[in-house]
C-alpha cells in the first residue's frame, strides 16, 4: 500500500526521485498522468492496466465518459523507475500540476500523487478544515 506523504526536489532533467518506500511498492515501470486537483497520479504499471481496462468499457457514446478517458489516457506516459529510483516527467505534466523544485509526493493507496508543493499545502489546509464533515459522510456511508 502506497502512504505517507516525502519532500523531493524535482531536478533540472526534470527527474523526480521517488522515496525508498514507494519504490519497492511501485516497481520498475510506472504511469504518470494528469490527476485531479492540479496534482498528477503516479500509478504502478499493474495498476494502470486495471484502471485502463475500466475505462475502456465505458460508454463512449456519453460526453462525460469521453472526457474522463480523454483526460487520464491521453495524458499518461509510461516510465521507468531509473537505477537511482528517479522518474522523468515530460514538460507537459510538469506544467499541468506547475511542478517547481520542491515537489511533495503523496502515497494514496493505489497510487501517488505529485504535487506542487504550494498547491499540496493549501489543499492540504482546507482538507483537514472539512475532515470532521468527510468523516460525518463516510459514517452514514457505513465506512467509518
Amino acid at each position: 500500500m502506497l502512504i505517507g506523504e516525502y519532500l523531493h526536489t524535482l531536478d533540472s532533467k526534470k527527474r523526480l526521485s521517488l522515496p525508498a518506500k514507494f519504490r519497492k511498492e511501485v516497481g520498475k515501470r510506472v504511469v504518470v498522468t494528469r490527476g485531479l486537483d492540479a496534482c498528477l497520479f503516479m500509478f504502478p504499471e499493474k495498476t494502470w492496466k486495471s484502471i485502463a481496462e475500466k475505462l475502456e468499457k465505458l460508454p463512449f457514446g456519453q460526453s462525460d465518459t469521453r472526457g474522463m478517458s480523454r483526460f487520464l489516457l491521453a495524458g499518461a506516459v509510461e516510465t521507468e523507475v531509473d537505477g537511482a529510483g528517479r522518474i522523468l516527467i515530460p514538460d507537459y505534466l510538469k506544467d499541468f500540476a506547475d511542478l517547481r523544485s520542491r515537489v511533495v509526493l503523496a502515497g494514496v493507496s493505489d497510487r501517488v500523487e505529485i504535487w506542487n508543493e504550494k498547491t499540496w499545502e493549501e489543499y492540504k489546509r482546507r482538507i483537514e478544515k472539512g475532515a470532521d464533515q468527510m468523516a460525518q459522510t463516510l459514517g452514514e456511508l457505513g465506512i467509518l
